[in-house]
């Protein structure tokens, strides 16, 4: 990373203020309730995002530079080549017409190159959450489906992969969203790329499933975390953009409430299912239907989600209860098992 020229660490500054959880934060809600912009301007994704960087710079990465909003720098000009016969009105009238022009910036000035980014890139982000969404609620049908006892066999396999299948697709499209694809298809721009993606939930999420999609084993344990994953953002897109439903207020409501009150409860859920599941793939090893490169890729996997920040925290919290269970266990009864153990940690937390 020393040899990353500046625009390179503006880069990677800006993909970490935008993956950052602003939501989970509490300073965020008081920072942002002390924002004085009109009202209007308020519900735009371009703004948010602005003072979401703002904030990212003030309380977390100082480092990080902020560009002013392109909407303020691009309608100046606009207003003042299209409004020279007001010239001579006076001054609170001046006041009250920038403000209105302001808000419908885009309307008057529909001949204006610079204006055409904002309101395409505003959709973009919008049509990019619906097919987020759409692809979570797919999957969270297909995944009851394979899960659900009295499905055919056949159908229940047969959505068992695409449950993996589509959530990789929705992880991936969530990165290319994000973070874009690599600047250059060299070893420097990939590793760029990659360091800043890594340690991403959208990534482990996508590794995930790639251990399971071609794989002989058929383990609905493993269906657990893309449940828990599929209802978090199906809840959270229909109370943001389906709360006045009369629909939604009398069958989704309670249901998309607990899941979003419950998330942490949800992400605990998953880790010890993915822990269990690395365990099950070790017992598996002695059936007919090993398969011991799947084993160690899931063991890096689980690795990975031990030290990336999105996850340490909850797998760290169930690796150290079964620490205190197993480790007393080997001492009194295997005391001989305590050197491969000692030298599987080292490999562990390195």
């Amino acid at each position: 990373m020393s040899g990353l020229d500046g625009e390179d660490q503006q880069k990677l500054k800006r993909i970490a203020a935008a993956a950052y959880d602003y939501d989970n934060d509490s300073r965020w809600p008081d920072y942002w309730s002390n924002v004085l912009i009109p009202p209007h301007m308020a519900s735009r994704i371009d703004v948010v995002d602005h003072f979401k960087r703002k904030f990212y710079q003030r309380y977390i990465d100082p480092d990080l530079i902020v560009e002013p909003m392109a909407t303020n720098n691009s309608s100046k000009p606009e207003r003042a080549s299209t409004q020279p016969p007001q010239s001579s009105s006076s001054a609170p009238g001046n006041s009250n017409t920038r403000q209105r022009s302001t808000g419908s910036s885009n309307r008057t000035s529909g001949t204006s190159p610079t204006q055409t980014p904002t309101p395409n890139s505003t959709s973009l982000r919008w049509d990019s959450k619906t097919i987020q969404f759409s692809v979570n609620a797919w999957v969270l049908v297909v995944a009851i489906l394979a899960i659900f006892p009295l499905v055919p066999k056949s159908l229940s396999s047969r959505a068992y992969r695409l449950s993996f299948l589509g959530t990789a697709c929705s992880s991936m499209y969530s990165l290319y969203s994000i973070y874009g694809k690599p600047r250059a298809w060299n070893i420097q721009a990939l590793q760029v790329w990659f360091q800043s993606v890594v340690a991403t939930k959208d990534f482990i999420h996508a590794i995930y499933c790639l251990n399971f999609v071609t794989s002989n084993l058929f383990l609905k344990f493993a269906l657990i975390p893309i449940l828990c994953r599929a209802l978090e953002h199906v809840a959270k897109f229909l109370r943001r953009n389906f709360g006045r439903s009369t629909l939604y207020r009398k069958y989704l409501e309670d249901a998309c409430v607990w899941v979003e009150s419950n998330t942490t409860t949800l992400s605990i859920l998953s880790s010890n299912a993915q822990i269990g599941l690395g365990f099950l793939l070790i017992i598996s090893l002695f059936s007919w239907q090993r398969n011991i490169i799947q084993a160690f890729m899931y063991w890096q996997v689980l690795k990975l989600m031990y030290h990336a920040p999105v996850t340490a925290s909850y797998h760290q919290s169930a690796w150290t209860k079964i620490g205190q269970n197993v480790n007393p266990l080997i001492q009194r009864y295997t005391p001989f098992l305590s050197t491969p153990v000692s030298a599987i940690q080292k490999w562990w937390l390195r």
